[in-house]
């Protein structure tokens, strides 16, 4: 079965998302912002969220200024584990340590190199389960 990967942004994520979609042949189904008009992001990260939380053998990816809105927003769910990620490492580590389902990017502080690095880390990267499991427990 193929992954369905969600993404979405503000107005301050915005031209990130835009590059981010022309760069990679993933198909990622955008869920706005479609402007620059300026929004409210946790309409976008609840968007997104539904989505993770009604379509099997999905992520999603989050892009707001610093990212801690889109953070914040989507934790707020008691199925995402959404992490910030501002290097590639980090993206990797949330997958294998975390679980997490949700990335979020800092769209004013990061080139699009490591974007799209981290990006594939998130994508390409298996939770290792084992102890990393029975801490992910204790969140619900």
């Amino acid at each position: 079965m193929e992954e369905t990967i969600f993404i979405a942004s503000d107005h301050a994520g915005f031209d990130l998302k835009k590059k981010i979609l022309n760069s990679i042949e993933n198909n990622l189904v955008d869920l706005g912002v479609d402007n620059m008009n300026s929004v409210d992001y946790p309409d976008y990260a609840k968007m997104l969220v539904s989505k993770i939380n009604s379509t099997k053998n999905s992520k999603g990816i989050l892009i707001c200024g610093s990212g801690i809105g889109m953070s914040i927003a989507a934790n707020r769910d008691k199925n995402i584990r959404a992490g910030l990620a501002f290097e590639p490492e980090i993206a990797k580590l949330m997958r294998e340590h975390n679980d997490a389902n949700v990335l979020v990017l800092p769209g004013r502080f990061m080139n699009l190199q490591d974007i799209l690095k981290c990006i594939e880390n998130f994508l390409t990267t298996n939770f290792e389960g084992g102890r990393h499991k029975n801490r992910i427990n204790k969140l619900s």
